[in-house]
């Protein structure tokens, strides 16, 4: 067989091959079903179907318009293919150190997980309670708007709360 022959017949699946990963970015998201879609533009004049945008479970983000992605179509298939990655190079993080792991949004908001702890860049807002095992160091002012209660002592000024009297006044 020469190899015009050999061409011809390889390449289909050479085309499926190549179609098989493609990169591209995001034109639109749909983020109102279970499976988040993403219309994206991969080639030039080349918009698919939007495409589903698969999550690892627990995660999930909505893209930006202009993100980067990775889509995946099976056997080559560009009938239904899956978004397999999109990540926004406009808004990485890029002062991490080696081993960091973070997440962070397109706000300037970040969680940091890193050899000194877990650090938390924006406003935290808690709907529920927390814990602390370990003590909670804060610096700036504390707000309570309800009622704190202490179990043990509080020092204030570096005066215990417990035993302090005050104008004769002896608090147990």
């Amino acid at each position: 067989m020469d190899s015009r022959a050999l061409g011809k017949l390889t390449a289909p699946l050479v085309r499926a091959i190549q179609n098989m990963l493609m990169r591209g970015t995001v034109a639109l998201t749909n983020a109102s079903s279970k499976m988040q879609t993403l219309q994206v533009k991969l080639l030039q004049d080349d918009t698919p179907l939007p495409l589903e945008h698969v999550e690892p479970y627990g995660f999930t983000s909505r893209p930006k318009q202009g993100a980067e992605v990775v889509a995946a179509f099976f056997d080559g298939n560009r009938s239904h293919g899956v978004v397999i990655v999109a990540a926004d190079r406009r808004y990485r993080l890029t002062t991490l150190d080696e081993g960091d792991v973070a997440l962070f949004d397109d706000k300037g908001q970040s969680i940091v997980l890193g050899a000194d702890g877990i650090t938390i860049t924006g406003n935290v807002k808690v709907i529920g309670g927390i814990t602390a095992t370990q003590g909670i160091h804060g610096q700036g002012n504390i707000v309570i708007d309800g009622t704190a209660n202490i179990t043990g002592d509080a020092t204030i000024g570096s005066k215990s709360f417990l035993g302090h009297t005050n104008g004769g006044l002896h608090v147990d």
